[in-house]
């Protein structure tokens, strides 16, 4: 069984990891406390939900712990936020 590897490669992705989900969790948060979804488009989370998803399999595939970590952050912020659309939308 091959063990994750890190090398200057998947430095460089944990590094992208840390920024972009650290770019992503302040907007789960002001969603959480402002309660304001009017912005949020339904249909492009839903596809941006399932982007992550893959990703997060296919990090898991390749054994990429930067993947593997940044879209499981991602995949679990972005059902918060889907859930708050769905639940904050005004009917």
């Amino acid at each position: 069984m091959e063990v994750f590897k890190i090398d200057y490669i998947e430095i460089i992705g944990l590094i992208a990891a840390v920024l972009t989900t650290a770019a992503f969790l302040p907007q789960v948060y002001k969603t959480w406390k402002t309660k304001d979804v009017e912005s949020f488009s339904l249909p492009m989370f839903l596809v941006f939900f399932i982007g992550i998803l893959f990703w997060l399999i296919y990090g898991i595939l390749v054994k990429s712990i930067a993947m593997i970590l940044a879209n499981s952050i991602t995949v679990v912020s972005s059902f918060l936020l889907l859930y708050f659309k769905i639940k904050y939308s005004k009917r």
